[in-house]
Order: structure tokens, then C-alpha cells, then sequence
């Protein structure tokens, strides 16, 4: 009998396997088809509709992964390095055995204190954080870091002065919306972004505002673009807030019902010039006065910064200047505006809040939830100081590219007792490492991400596995666990006792699980890998590394049980963990774990009072001192100031090596001002030397009138090894070869990747 249409249907999407793209934070949602000479390859990718944040939507970026997922890049084998530097294969048992071991001589050297730990997880892969943590523990290692450290932490700090939590923005129902160094059409950081982008720009009754020293795509959508001039956005957040507070258009009321602080903030913008400070910025007065006026008019308002302001000068000022604006304007807890979501898991933790900071044992740098300043990671070994760094774990990270200086922050690896990478694919920081222990792919395993912020309903996706790992290799959680083995701390009989409480029912297996806890501290901190030993091989096939997330969720149940309640997961805390524990296994896409009215927003404040903080007073001096201080501006030697990673078409971060995924601009071109490469003497697609206060190097240029006249921007993602059959290639300039580490912000150490001084010369 033939198949009918809708037989056929339903046997095609059968092919498709649920997953999500990897490339950036917002984790969309996709459907692949898998195909290929042995069924490894992802062949074709369509965004999938079942997802309730993306619901269809997907970048052209997401179409490209199977870049990520096959190639030449992957190792599949441990590495040693020999005594001459070269490297050679040996078997996991003598990789798992030595690691430990020279780990556990550092540990009882030095202290556990003295092993520092970077990664933990990528924009797609938050399980290994889990499962590393697990390890870090076992070891003592308490000092750690991560890409957040430098880019959120700024902003993470204000938050919980402010807040007490972290917020985000309502952009698709506000009437305004406004983005600081953000280029949502490249960068996304909200869901289906384009989308949204397209619908605020095309009704007339709302507005978006776009503050960037380019004129970004975003920006040509905007009704209003404050054209900053690269590294003066403080200026400018300060003479918007001049404009609000002089002109009598702050949310009083609002802010008596919900905040405090409001007089010890008024006299420092009351007497702000604002004509003076926007001539520093370089935009039109009247400009800023229409975009101040219309977001204080606005019956909602979602706001949002990035890098472009994170990693620039001032930037934990900038991102404080950024909340006043939102919380003056009474933009907060309302459809709209920005809130503070419920979620699963904190992406970092130990924040300030009120009580002293806490500091990096040598340069007594401030750790920021609980992440030492990437910046200072270099002066923090290259020291005799005794309470140093002395050994690294990396994981799912590259600190000798990805961090600012790579000629000192590859000094400072080479100087380290031991160094051990966690990674695909023989990365720049791989090369360096005494052990390089490989690890199935993103795609090969179970694995989820923690950038659960969205409002009022939230969501979590746990991707089941697509395909079998590589021949010898398997995931971060099978790879701690036994680690934790050679540790000899993953006890066997608690193992069998949880294994066997599972197949009696979740009851007997809670009650088991906390009656080992009551009975020995230590089991809380080996969780994770307790749980991958005892149930990851009774889950669903593909979901293994899940089981970590059994006590994430018990956890979850009793910090917000209303919210997981309106998402149907109701009645007792222990019971609605393990039904929504049991809605992720089973899911094919993403699950509603939260729903939440706005009121909620206002019960997650968590300062000390419990109501919205308005005064940081630690950054009232250098608030002030902008009056006198000198604007950045071009000196005779590096006329230039150049944007060190920018975020294009086919750029994303670094885990996909193979120059070849890029549609467009495959070499990662300078872009540059028409007028200033007249000046220069080169034409589109001419070749420059680059050169900072740091290093120098070659690369072609772009001409693009998106830039300002003496302004200059590299792409993110380039200058990395990739094996060709001729040997290594590294196509287009590592943007970090050309930035120094010392150029940082005070308060939370971030870099000034946005603002480097550079000097440009033609090549013959």
C-alpha cells in the first residue's frame, strides 16, 4: 500500500534531531539532519518551531556547525609533553593516573589555593562546569575564571549593588528600546533578534535608540543613533542623566515606593554640563536631549549593554550609568522593561553585594562572582610571591588567545608547574599544556547551557546526544569522574546505593541521596559526578551528563517554587524537582520551567533592604572627575583607536577553527573609514601594518563608511591554527596579539579591547 502525504511527513521529520546552536548565548533551538559518508555529518539545519524562546528562528551562523562538529581539528587521543617539547599519545588509564597525581603533588606542595582553574563551559556547553567543579573541590582549588570576567563582571558588580540580581530587558513588548555597544543583528543576546529588531524599528508608536561609535546594522534601524566617539560613552550616559535630572523628568514617585539613595545621586548630575560633555562624545546635543526626553516618556523601556562598552574605558562606570538611566526612568519590574528572571543555576557566584571584596592572592585584584580579573591571570604566576599560581586547569577554554596579551599570558603558562587543557581540539593554549586530554564534542554527548534569562516564561533545554562519540573519547563528566577515581573520592558503595535507590523510585532515591549527604559533607561537593556514576546510564540514551542536574533542580524547586508552580510544576518542592527533572529527560526541545508575573521581579531584589540601591558611592569620584579628566584622543605615534574583536556575519567565538565556515570575509579585513584610507594611501583590499603599544601585524582592509574617521575594527574569532595537509594555517590576526593587560578598568579589571591606540601604515 503506498504511503499517504501525511505518512511521508511524519517518516521526513523523523530525520530531524532536536538540538540547539552553540554559537551564542541565546542557544536557538534547531532541528539537523545527519547524513554523510558514515552518517557523522550535519548536512542541514532548520530552526526549530517546537522551542519556546526561538521558535523557529536561527542565524545564518547556526547553518555552519558542522564545521564545528568534523574536520581535522578534533584529537581523539591523550598528549604528553615530552622533555624537548614535542608531544606524544598515550592511553587514558596512564593520562588519568598521572594527571591526578602531579595535581595532588601541587596540592600537597603548595596548597590546594595555588591550582587555578579557567573555562567551565563555553555559549554552549555549561555541564563541564558542573562536572570540573567537582575535581576543583576535590583539589582545594578555590581561585577560578572565565570569559565573563572579561566582559560582565563590570556590570555583574553594579547589578548587585543596585539589585541584588542580575537583569535584562523586555524588548519585545517595550515601547523603547536601548542598546550601548550592542549590535543585536550580529551579537543577538535576545531571542530571535532580528524579529524583534524589525518590529520595534516599524511601528511608529515605539522607538529604538542605539548608542555605538558605528553605524551598525542595528543602527540603521534606529529612529535615534547616538554616534559616540569610541571610549567617550561615559560622557555620554552622564549628559543623558544630566538631561533627566535637570529637566525634572526622574521617575520620583516610582522610585520613593521602591528604591533609596536618590538625594545622595541628584547633586551629581544636577550641575553636569550637558553641551560640554556631548562635544566630548561628539554627538549633537539636541540629539540627546530627544533620546533622554523619549525614554523618560516611555510608558516601558528594556535596556542592554556589551562589549562594546564592557570592554572600553570606564566601563563599570558606564554600566552603572546605563541602570541609573533605566532606574530613574522607572523602567524595571513592568511588561516592557527590565526585570530579574528566575534561574537554574548562577553563571558565576559570591558577589560583593555589601559585605568587603573579596581579592586575587597577589595583585589583590577584586574577584567579582567569584572570578579573578582575566587581566591580572599573567601577573598572578609571573611572581615569587608564595601564595601564587602554580598549576592550571583549562577547560573548554583558550586564555593564550582569547585573553588580552597573549605574548605575556603565553609567558606566564610556559611558567607554570603543570598546566592541563580540556579541550576538542589542539588549541594555542593545548600547545602549551603539559597534558591534553580530549573530550567528545558539544554534539556528542548530553549538554545544556545556564543562560536561562528570559521573562515571564523562562526555559531550559537539555539536548540529548547526536551521535556516538569519536572511537576513545567521551564526555567532561565521565572524564572528572574518574579523575575523581584516581582521587580516590567517588565511593563505590555510595555509588550502588544510589544506583539501586533509583530503580526503586524517586522517594527512596531523595531520601538516600540526602541521608549520604547528612552523613558526610563531602558528598555535596563530588554531586555532580556521584550522580553521573549512580544514574547517568539509567537516563534516556544520549543523556548521561543530565544527571547532574538532579540536584541543580532540587535546588531550583525551593528558591522559586511559585514560578516552577505556574509552569505546571506545583505542590511539594521535592516532588515538582523531580516532575521537572522528568519533563527535561523526556523533552525533545526545550521545557518551560518558569513562569512568572512582575511582581517578581521586585521580590528577587536581594540587597540588604531589600529595595532598589541608587548610590554606589565608590564610583561617585570617578563620576566626577569626568569634569576634568582628558577624553581619549589620537597622539601623533597612534593617530588610530582600534575596536579589538568585532562581531560580523560569519565571527563567533573560537570554537570553530575552520577558516572555511566563513561566507564572508574569510582573511578578517581592518574596516576602516574611505577617508582615512585615502590618507593612509592603501584602497580596498590593500594590505596594512597594524601596529598597537603591544605588537604589530599585517592584515588587508575593508572600506566601510560604517566607521567614524579614525576608527578601526578587527574581527573576533580569527588568527587560529588549523592542520592543512601542507601543515598548520592560521588565517587573519588574533586580535589579542595587539592588546595589553595592563590596560583595564579599576574596579573589575575588564579590558579595553574597544579603545587599543593603534597606528596604521600602507604596504607596498
Amino acid at each position: 500500500m503506498a504511503e499517504s502525504i501525511g505518512q511521508k511527513t511524519a517518516a521526513a521529520d523523523a530525520d530531524w534531531k532536536s538540538t540547539a546552536c552553540i554559537l551564542c548565548e541565546c542557544n536557538c533551538g534547531l532541528e539537523v539532519e545527519l547524513g554523510g559518508a558514515a552518517g557523522r555529518n550535519i548536512v542541514r539545519v532548520r530552526g526549530d518551531d517546537a522551542h519556546p524562546a526561538s521558535q523557529g528562528y536561527a542565524c545564518e551562523k547556526a547553518h555552519r556547525i558542522d564545521f564545528y562538529q568534523n574536520g581535522p581539528h578534533r584529537l581523539t587521543k591523550p598528549l604528553r609533553r615530552r622533555a624537548d617539547g614535542t608531544f606524544e599519545e598515550i592511553d587514558w588509564d596512564t593520562a588519568i593516573r598521572e594527571v591526578a597525581e602531579r595535581f595532588r603533588q601541587v596540592r600537597d606542595a603548595h596548597g590546594g589555593e595555588s591550582i587555578f582553574y579557567y573555562g567551565g563551559g563555553g555559549q554552549g556547553n555549561h555541564l563541564p562546569g558542573a562536572y570540573g567543579g567537582v575535581t576543583r573541590k576535590l583539589l582545594g582549588s578555590i581561585h577560578r575564571s572565565s570569559a565573563l570576567a572579561q566582559e560582565k563582571t563590570g556590570e555583574f558588580w553594579v547589578a548587585a549593588k543596585m539589585l541584588g540580581g542580575y537583569s535584562r530587558g523586555d524588548f519585545e513588548h517595550c515601547e523603547v528600546g536601548l542598546f550601548i555597544g550592542k549590535n543585536p543583528w550580529f551579537s543577538h543576546g535576545i531571542a530571535r533578534a532580528r524579529v524583534t529588531l524589525r518590529a520595534i524599528a516599524r511601528d511608529p508608536e515605539r522607538c529604538l535608540i542605539v548608542i555605538d561609535p558605528r553605524r551598525t546594522e542595528t543602527a540603521e534601524l534606529a529612529d535615534i543613533h547616538l554616534q559616540v566617539r569610541p571610549g567617550t560613552d561615559a560622557w555620554l550616559l552622564a549628559a543623558m542623566l544630566g538631561v533627566l535630572v535637570q529637566e525634572n523628568l526622574v521617575k520620583r514617585d516610582w522610585i520613593a515606593e521602591h528604591g533609596d539613595g536618590l538625594d545622595d545621586v541628584l547633586p551629581h548630575f544636577a550641575e553636569i554640563p550637558v553641551a560640554k560633555y556631548c562635544a566630548i562624545a561628539g554627538v549633537d546635543e539636541e540629539l540627546v536631549r530627544r533620546a533622554a526626553r523619549r525614554m523618560a516618556a516611555a510608558k516601558s523601556m528594556a535596556t542592554a549593554e556589551d562589549l562594546g562598552v564592557q570592554m572600553n574605558r570606564h566601563s563599570t562606570l558606564v554600566s552603572y550609568l546605563h541602570k541609573l538611566i533605566a532606574l530613574l526612568t522607572g523602567s524595571f519590574g513592568k511588561k516592557g522593561a527590565n526585570y530579574i528572571p528566575a534561574t537554574l543555576a548562577p553563571l558565576a557566584a559570591g558577589g560583593e553585594g555589601g559585605g568587603a571584596p573579596k581579592l586575587s592572592p597577589v595583585t589583590k585584584s577584586r574577584i567579582i562572582g567569584g572570578l579573578t580579573p582575566c587581566n591580572v591571570i599573567p601577573d598572578e604566576i609571573l611572581t615569587d610571591h608564595p601564595k601564587r599560581y602554580r598549576a592550571m586547569l583549562v577547560e573548554s577554554g583558550n586564555p593564550a588567545h582569547s585573553l588580552a596579551d597573549s605574548v605575556r599570558m603565553r609567558e606566564a603558562l610556559a611558567a607554570l608547574d603543570l598546566l592541563v587543557v580540556i579541550d576538542v581540539a589542539f588549541t594555542e593554549t593545548a600547545k602549551l599544556a603539559h597534558y591534553v586530554l580530549p573530550v567528545a564534542s558539544q554534539y556528542e554527548k548530553a549538554e545544556a547551557t545556564f543562560f536561562n534569562f528570559e521573562f515571564p516564561h523562562n526555559y531550559f533545554h537539555l539536548r540529548k546526544a547526536l551521535l556516538k562519540p569519536e572511537h576513545g573519547l567521551f564526555s567532561e563528566a565521565e572524564l572528572h569522574a574518574r579523575i575523581a577515581d584516581a582521587l580516590g573520592e567517588l565511593p563505590a558503595d555510595a555509588v550502588a546505593q544510589l544506583r539501586a535507590a533509583w530503580q526503586e523510585g524517586r522517594k527512596p532515591f531523595r531520601d538516600a541521596f540526602f541521608a549520604l549527604a547528612g552523613g558526610n559533607p563531602k558528598i555535596l561537593a563530588i554531586a555532580p559526578a556521584l550522580l553521573y556514576r549512580a544514574i547517568g546510564d539509567l537516563l534516556p540514551e544520549g543523556l548521561a551528563e543530565g544527571a547532574g542536574l538532579w540536584a541543580v533542580f532540587q535546588i531550583a524547586a525551593q528558591k522559586n517554587p511559585a514560578s516552577l508552580a505556574r509552569a505546571g510544576f506545583a505542590g511539594d518542592p521535592f516532588d515538582a524537582a523531580d516532575a521537572l527533572f522528568d519533563a527535561i529527560i523526556s523533552s525533545k526541545s526545550a521545557v518551560v520551567f518558569a513562569v512568572d508575573d512582575w511582581e517578581e521581579s521586585f521580590k528577587r531584589i536581594g540587597t540588604k533592604s531589600r529595595r532598589i540601591q541608587l548610590a554606589i558611592p565608590e564610583l561617585f569620584d570617578e563620576l566626577d572627575g569626568l569634569a576634568s579628566e582628558a577624553p581619549p584622543q589620537a597622539d601623533a605615534d597612534f593617530p588610530f583607536v582600534l575596536s579589538a574583536g568585532e562581531r560580523r556575519s560569519f565571527t563567533a567565538n573560537t570554537i570553530i577553527r575552520n577558516p572555511e565556515w566563513r561566507k564572508k570575509d574569510a582573511a578578517g579585513s581592518l574596516r576602516m573609514n574611505p577617508a582615512d584610507a585615502q590618507k593612509v594611501g592603501v584602497g580596498d583590499g590593500g594590505r596594512v601594518r597594524l601596529t598597537t603599544r603591544r605588537g604589530s601585524a599585517v592584515v588587508p582592509v575593508e572600506l566601510s563608511d560604517r566607521m567614524q574617521p579614525g576608527h578601526v575594527s578587527l574581527p573576533n574569532g580569527l588568527g587560529l591554527g588549523f592542520p592543512t595537509p601542507e601543515g598548520e594555517h592560521v588565517t587573519g590576526v588574533a586580535p589579542n596579539e595587539l592588546t595589553r593587560s595592563e590596560d583595564r578598568d579599576w574596579v573589575a579589571g575588564t579590558p579595553w579591547h574597544k579603545s587599543v591606540a593603534a597606528r596604521i601604515e600602507a604596504c607596498a
